[in-house]
Protein backbone atom coordinates (compact mmCIF):
# COMPACT_ATOMS: atom_id res chain seq x y z
CA UNK A 1 0.00 0.00 0.00
CA UNK A 2 1.26 3.48 -0.87
CA UNK A 3 2.21 5.74 2.02
CA UNK A 4 0.38 9.08 1.93
CA UNK A 5 1.25 12.22 3.89
CA UNK A 6 -1.16 15.17 3.99
CA UNK A 7 0.63 18.43 4.79
CA UNK A 8 -1.49 21.28 6.15
CA UNK A 9 0.29 24.62 6.76
CA UNK A 10 -1.38 26.62 9.54
CA UNK A 11 -1.35 30.02 11.17
CA UNK A 12 -4.21 30.96 13.51
CA UNK A 13 -6.60 28.24 12.37
CA UNK A 14 -7.91 27.20 15.79
CA UNK A 15 -11.52 27.71 14.72
CA UNK A 16 -11.22 25.59 11.59
CA UNK A 17 -8.87 22.80 12.58
CA UNK A 18 -10.97 20.50 14.81
CA UNK A 19 -13.63 19.78 12.20
CA UNK A 20 -11.16 19.85 9.32
CA UNK A 21 -8.83 17.22 10.80
CA UNK A 22 -11.73 14.89 11.52
CA UNK A 23 -12.95 15.32 7.93
CA UNK A 24 -9.47 14.68 6.49
CA UNK A 25 -9.13 11.52 8.56
CA UNK A 26 -12.55 10.27 7.44
CA UNK A 27 -11.69 10.91 3.79
CA UNK A 28 -8.36 9.10 3.98
CA UNK A 29 -8.03 7.10 7.23
CA UNK A 30 -4.79 5.39 6.16
CA UNK A 31 -2.99 8.67 5.43
CA UNK A 32 -0.81 10.45 7.95
CA UNK A 33 -1.40 14.14 8.64
CA UNK A 34 1.38 16.67 9.21
CA UNK A 35 0.45 20.10 10.58
CA UNK A 36 3.19 22.65 9.84
CA UNK A 37 2.36 25.50 12.20
CA UNK A 38 4.06 28.89 12.11
CA UNK A 39 3.82 29.67 15.81
CA UNK A 40 0.11 30.48 15.84
CA UNK A 41 -0.69 32.59 18.93
CA UNK A 42 -4.27 31.23 19.02
CA UNK A 43 -3.15 27.75 20.10
CA UNK A 44 -3.55 26.04 16.73
CA UNK A 45 -0.59 23.71 17.35
CA UNK A 46 -1.86 22.61 20.78
CA UNK A 47 -5.32 21.88 19.37
CA UNK A 48 -3.80 19.93 16.49
CA UNK A 49 -1.62 17.83 18.80
CA UNK A 50 -4.61 16.94 20.93
CA UNK A 51 -6.56 15.72 17.91
CA UNK A 52 -3.71 14.03 16.05
CA UNK A 53 -2.69 12.02 19.11
CA UNK A 54 -5.54 9.69 18.15
CA UNK A 55 -4.26 9.31 14.55
CA UNK A 56 -1.19 7.02 14.34
CA UNK A 57 1.69 8.47 12.35
CA UNK A 58 0.38 12.05 12.40
CA UNK A 59 2.43 14.93 13.75
CA UNK A 60 2.66 18.66 14.42
CA UNK A 61 5.75 20.60 13.39
CA UNK A 62 6.07 23.74 15.52
CA UNK A 63 8.00 25.99 13.17
CA UNK A 64 10.11 28.85 14.48
CA UNK A 65 12.28 29.89 11.52
CA UNK A 66 11.68 30.92 7.89
CA UNK A 67 7.97 31.30 8.39
CA UNK A 68 5.50 31.53 5.55
CA UNK A 69 3.32 29.28 3.43
CA UNK A 70 6.05 28.13 1.06
CA UNK A 71 8.58 27.40 3.79
CA UNK A 72 6.00 25.42 5.75
CA UNK A 73 5.21 23.29 2.69
CA UNK A 74 8.91 22.73 2.01
CA UNK A 75 9.48 21.49 5.53
CA UNK A 76 6.58 19.12 5.08
CA UNK A 77 8.03 17.87 1.80
CA UNK A 78 11.43 17.23 3.39
CA UNK A 79 9.73 15.33 6.21
CA UNK A 80 7.87 13.22 3.64
CA UNK A 81 11.06 12.35 1.75
CA UNK A 82 12.95 11.56 4.94
CA UNK A 83 10.32 9.12 6.15
CA UNK A 84 9.69 7.41 2.84
CA UNK A 85 6.21 8.53 1.86
CA UNK A 86 5.11 7.80 -1.69
CA UNK A 87 2.60 10.63 -2.11
CA UNK A 88 2.38 14.07 -0.50
CA UNK A 89 -0.81 16.13 -0.54
CA UNK A 90 -1.24 19.75 0.49
CA UNK A 91 -4.45 21.53 1.36
CA UNK A 92 -5.44 24.69 3.20
CA UNK A 93 -6.71 24.65 6.78
CA UNK A 94 -9.56 27.10 6.18
CA UNK A 95 -12.08 24.68 4.58
CA UNK A 96 -11.63 26.23 1.14
CA UNK A 97 -10.47 22.77 0.03
CA UNK A 98 -12.99 19.97 0.56
CA UNK A 99 -11.27 16.97 2.22
CA UNK A 100 -13.74 14.76 0.37
CA UNK A 101 -11.67 15.33 -2.78
CA UNK A 102 -8.58 13.63 -1.30
CA UNK A 103 -9.36 10.16 -2.75
CA UNK A 104 -9.70 11.70 -6.22
CA UNK A 105 -6.24 13.27 -5.97
CA UNK A 106 -4.67 10.08 -4.62
CA UNK A 107 -6.26 8.07 -7.43
CA UNK A 108 -4.73 10.40 -10.02
CA UNK A 109 -1.30 9.92 -8.39
CA UNK A 110 -1.75 6.16 -8.39
CA UNK A 111 -2.51 6.40 -12.11
CA UNK A 112 1.09 7.54 -12.61
CA UNK A 113 0.85 11.34 -12.58
CA UNK A 114 3.60 13.22 -10.76
CA UNK A 115 1.75 16.42 -9.83
CA UNK A 116 -2.02 16.47 -9.46
CA UNK A 117 -3.63 19.89 -9.09
CA UNK A 118 -7.09 20.33 -7.64
CA UNK A 119 -8.22 22.87 -10.20
CA UNK A 120 -10.78 25.64 -9.92
CA UNK A 121 -10.61 26.36 -13.65
CA UNK A 122 -10.40 23.14 -15.66
CA UNK A 123 -14.21 22.92 -15.86
CA UNK A 124 -15.11 26.57 -16.20
CA UNK A 125 -14.87 28.61 -12.97
CA UNK A 126 -15.64 26.59 -9.82
CA UNK A 127 -15.51 29.00 -6.89
CA UNK A 128 -18.08 29.88 -4.22
CA UNK A 129 -18.51 33.07 -2.19
CA UNK A 130 -15.87 35.10 -4.00
CA UNK A 131 -16.65 38.65 -5.13
CA UNK A 132 -16.40 39.18 -8.88
CA UNK A 133 -13.24 41.29 -8.58
CA UNK A 134 -11.43 38.45 -6.79
CA UNK A 135 -12.52 35.92 -9.40
CA UNK A 136 -11.27 38.21 -12.16
CA UNK A 137 -7.97 38.78 -10.35
CA UNK A 138 -7.41 35.03 -9.91
CA UNK A 139 -8.28 34.24 -13.52
CA UNK A 140 -5.98 37.02 -14.74
CA UNK A 141 -3.14 35.88 -12.47
CA UNK A 142 -3.36 32.31 -13.76
CA UNK A 143 -3.47 33.43 -17.38
CA UNK A 144 -0.49 35.71 -16.69
CA UNK A 145 1.56 32.90 -15.16
CA UNK A 146 0.58 30.30 -17.74
CA UNK A 147 1.38 32.59 -20.67
CA UNK A 148 4.81 33.58 -19.39
CA UNK A 149 5.91 30.15 -18.19
CA UNK A 150 3.99 27.94 -20.66
CA UNK A 151 2.62 25.68 -17.97
CA UNK A 152 0.21 23.02 -19.29
CA UNK A 153 -2.47 23.61 -16.62
CA UNK A 154 -5.33 26.06 -16.12
CA UNK A 155 -4.89 26.58 -12.38
CA UNK A 156 -1.25 27.33 -11.56
CA UNK A 157 -1.94 28.76 -8.09
CA UNK A 158 -4.17 26.16 -6.45
CA UNK A 159 -2.79 24.90 -3.15
CA UNK A 160 -4.84 21.69 -3.24
CA UNK A 161 -2.27 19.31 -4.70
CA UNK A 162 -0.74 15.89 -4.70
CA UNK A 163 2.90 15.11 -5.50
CA UNK A 164 4.69 11.84 -6.08
CA UNK A 165 7.86 11.63 -4.00
CA UNK A 166 9.97 11.25 -7.13
CA UNK A 167 8.65 14.58 -8.46
CA UNK A 168 9.68 16.34 -5.25
CA UNK A 169 13.16 14.86 -5.47
CA UNK A 170 13.45 15.85 -9.12
CA UNK A 171 12.34 19.42 -8.33
CA UNK A 172 15.38 20.00 -6.10
CA UNK A 173 13.70 21.48 -3.02
CA UNK A 174 16.98 23.03 -1.86
CA UNK A 175 16.83 25.44 -4.81
CA UNK A 176 13.35 26.85 -4.15
CA UNK A 177 13.51 30.64 -3.75
CA UNK A 178 9.90 31.77 -3.24
CA UNK A 179 8.26 32.10 0.16
CA UNK A 180 4.59 33.02 -0.18
CA UNK A 181 1.92 31.72 -2.53
CA UNK A 182 4.31 32.25 -5.44
CA UNK A 183 5.80 29.02 -4.12
CA UNK A 184 2.94 27.16 -5.81
CA UNK A 185 3.92 28.54 -9.20
CA UNK A 186 7.59 27.76 -8.66
CA UNK A 187 6.86 24.16 -7.66
CA UNK A 188 4.71 23.64 -10.76
CA UNK A 189 7.50 25.04 -12.95
CA UNK A 190 10.15 22.89 -11.30
CA UNK A 191 8.09 19.72 -11.62
CA UNK A 192 7.24 20.51 -15.25
CA UNK A 193 10.81 21.36 -16.30
CA UNK A 194 12.14 18.24 -14.61
CA UNK A 195 10.04 16.22 -17.04
CA UNK A 196 7.31 15.13 -14.64
CA UNK A 197 3.67 14.76 -15.64
CA UNK A 198 1.10 17.34 -14.50
CA UNK A 199 -2.66 16.79 -14.49
CA UNK A 200 -5.67 18.66 -13.15
CA UNK A 201 -8.75 17.27 -11.45
CA UNK A 202 -11.76 19.53 -10.91
CA UNK A 203 -12.60 20.80 -7.42
CA UNK A 204 -15.06 23.28 -5.99
CA UNK A 205 -13.25 26.05 -4.13
CA UNK A 206 -15.18 27.68 -1.25
CA UNK A 207 -14.12 30.87 0.55
CA UNK A 208 -12.74 30.29 4.05
CA UNK A 209 -15.19 29.61 6.88
CA UNK A 210 -13.31 31.45 9.62
CA UNK A 211 -10.08 33.35 10.28
CA UNK A 212 -8.29 35.80 8.04
CA UNK A 213 -6.68 35.44 4.64
CA UNK A 214 -2.86 35.34 4.60
CA UNK A 215 -2.73 37.32 1.34
CA UNK A 216 -0.80 40.62 1.52
CA UNK A 217 0.67 43.21 -0.85
CA UNK A 218 4.11 41.68 -0.33
CA UNK A 219 2.81 38.23 -1.28
CA UNK A 220 1.12 39.65 -4.39
CA UNK A 221 4.27 41.54 -5.40
CA UNK A 222 6.38 38.38 -5.12
CA UNK A 223 3.83 36.46 -7.17
CA UNK A 224 3.88 39.10 -9.93
CA UNK A 225 7.68 39.10 -10.25
CA UNK A 226 8.39 35.40 -9.87
CA UNK A 227 7.29 34.26 -13.37
CA UNK A 228 9.83 36.58 -15.01
CA UNK A 229 12.52 35.42 -12.62
CA UNK A 230 11.77 31.78 -13.42
CA UNK A 231 11.69 32.54 -17.14
CA UNK A 232 15.27 33.78 -17.25
CA UNK A 233 16.85 31.70 -14.47
CA UNK A 234 18.12 28.18 -15.19
CA UNK A 235 16.84 25.79 -12.54
CA UNK A 236 19.03 23.10 -11.04
CA UNK A 237 16.92 19.95 -11.13
CA UNK A 238 17.47 16.24 -10.56
CA UNK A 239 15.79 14.52 -13.50
CA UNK A 240 17.42 11.21 -12.57
CA UNK A 241 14.99 11.01 -9.63
CA UNK A 242 12.19 10.26 -12.10
CA UNK A 243 13.74 6.96 -13.12
CA UNK A 244 12.55 5.18 -9.97
CA UNK A 245 10.13 5.62 -7.08
CA UNK A 246 12.36 3.94 -4.53
CA UNK A 247 12.08 5.87 -1.27
CA UNK A 248 15.00 5.99 1.18
CA UNK A 249 12.80 4.56 3.97
CA UNK A 250 9.42 2.88 4.08
CA UNK A 251 8.64 2.69 7.78
CA UNK A 252 5.86 4.01 9.96
CA UNK A 253 7.23 7.15 11.64
CA UNK A 254 5.72 5.84 14.91
CA UNK A 255 7.81 2.67 14.77
CA UNK A 256 10.85 3.30 16.95
CA UNK A 257 12.28 -0.10 16.05
CA UNK A 258 12.55 0.84 12.37
CA UNK A 259 12.91 4.60 12.47
CA UNK A 260 13.86 7.20 15.03
CA UNK A 261 10.86 9.25 16.13
CA UNK A 262 10.29 12.14 13.70
CA UNK A 263 10.83 15.66 14.98
CA UNK A 264 7.87 17.48 16.52
CA UNK A 265 9.39 20.92 16.08
CA UNK A 266 11.93 22.74 13.95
Amino acid sequence: MSLVLIVIPTYNEADNLPTLLEAVHRASPEAHILIADDGSPDGTADIAEGILSAFPGSRVLRRTQERGYGRACLEGFRYALEYGYDYVLTLDADWSHDPGEIPKIVAALEAGNDLVIGSRYCNGISVVNWPLRRVLLSVFANNYVRTILRLPVQDCTSGYRGYRARALRAANLAGVVSEGYAFLVEMAVRVHRAGSTLVEVPILFVERRAGQSKMSKRVMFEAALLPWRLLVTPLRLDRSALSADAAPRRADPDSASENPSPPRSS
